[in-house]
């Protein structure tokens, strides 16, 4: 880390990128129910984040923790000014079928879900390029932070394909994001199933604060 005059610590590439992934998991813990550490290092075969996603099971209640499963998430994250192009979603959607089990395998592929986060805004063609793809795709767009007042929670857009939350993909038709606002107006993406809000279901338990649905 190096340093200006006043003081001020001027991030390298590397640190930005390191800080970026552990500000992503956190948020993923607290706010989408996801438990992820990083890999990192030469040997990561493209992925910065792997874990699971807790989440009820289809025909089971928001808020019956007793009867949560788990999917397993790939995921990337790119702490970049520009905008995302669909040429991150390609990398991921290589790096998928390093990961799929083989068609001989008795391993279910349909659990992998492809998590891309971005600091960034993603562009038209890149979330065109997630809807079209087979593959169950997840954007998350978590802006930087530019002020001390600005939470450190903070959520852009989240963005799922059909075969993700489809009627014939991953979550059957039986999930969905809205956009949520808290009691001091912040707004964010928020996780609901069958009309009730998903909450923290990872194993480290529930880091939640009280957020409201705008109709």
């Amino acid at each position: 880390m190096r340093f200006t005059s006043n003081l001020a610590p001027i991030l390298t590439t590397v640190q930005k990128g390191n800080l970026f992934e552990e500000r992503s998991m956190r948020i993923l813990q607290d706010n989408l129910s996801m438990s992820l550490r990083r890999v990192g290092g030469k040997s990561d075969g493209g992925i910065d984040l792997m874990g699971w996603w807790w989440l009820p099971h289809s025909n089971s209640a928001a808020d019956d923790v007793t009867k949560r499963r788990r999917l397993r998430v790939l995921a990337q994250c790119k702490a970049e000014k520009k905008k995302t192009g669909p040429n991150y979603v390609r990398e991921l959607e290589g790096v998928m079928h390093r990961f799929m089990p083989l068609p001989n395998s008795s391993s279910n592929s349909e659990s992998l879900v492809a998590l891309l986060v971005s600091e960034s805004p993603f562009t038209k063609s890149t979330l065109l390029r997630a809807q079209s793809s087979p593959l169950p795709f997840f954007l998350l767009h978590i802006p930087p932070i530019h002020g001390a007042d600005e939470e450190l929670s903070q959520i852009g857009t989240a963005v799922w394909n059909p075969a993700l939350a489809g009627v014939n993909g991953l979550f059957q038709g039986q999930m969905e994001v809205r956009w949520e606002r808290s009691l001091t107006g912040v707004g964010r993406p928020g996780l609901w199933c069958g009309g009730q809000r998903v909450q923290s279901w990872t194993p480290e338990g529930p880091h939640d604060e009280l957020f409201l649905t705008d109709k």
